[in-house]
């Protein structure tokens, strides 16, 4: 039997562990890694990165089955569990690090990184400010932050007042691309 061809998408919307818990729980996803992209520090690390003065950008480096969940449905579901229309913040977390964006990986997801905002944009009255950026490096986050809502994050106060509403949007809007 042949392996299941996977493809990747990179995003940031705002803390890297809430973006994570979100992509965690859909279908055709296998992996999540967290974080930095978009800056001109090689090999930052996180308080470099939550300084504000590296350039990068907190993101997940999505592995998923195209057959199972398409980059569109991707970035549909990123735009509707995130605020899109924040620039450079996601409610408290303020600073370019925290900005939303989509780093497509190829000219074909640069073309639907642009309808995704435009879908988005026909559901909302304000701005989105979503940037489409890169290329650019990928630089794995410490390996503390990978998988944070499974383990640390049910115990972080901050997380527990993030999470859930992200997750609930998530069920409400995409059940069908959910893990059973």
């Amino acid at each position: 039997m042949a392996d299941t061809p996977s493809a990747q998408a990179i995003i940031a919307g705002g803390c890297f562990w809430c973006t994570e818990a979100v992509f965690r729980q859909c279908v055709g996803v296998t992996e999540v890694e967290s974080g930095y992209i978009g800056g001109t520090v090689p090999h930052p690390t996180y308080k470099q990165v939550c300084a504000g003065d590296t350039g990068h950008a907190e993101a997940i480096r999505i592995t998923y089955d195209p057959s199972a969940l398409s980059y569109g449905d991707l970035l549909d579901i990123f735009m509707a569990t995130h605020d899109p229309t924040q620039l450079n913040r996601q409610g408290n977390d303020i600073g370019t690090q925290y900005r939303s964006a989509i780093f497509p990986l190829d000219d074909a997801q640069r073309a639907e990184a642009a309808a995704a905002i435009a879908r988005a944009q026909a559901e909302r009255s304000a701005p989105i400010v979503t940037s489409v950026e890169g290329p650019a490096e990928w630089f794995p986050a410490e390996d503390y932050h990978q998988d944070y809502w499974d383990g640390e994050g049910q115990r972080n106060p901050y997380c527990l007042a993030v999470i859930p509403p992200k997750l609930a949007k998530l069920h409400k809007g995409f059940g069908g691309k959910v893990k059973g």
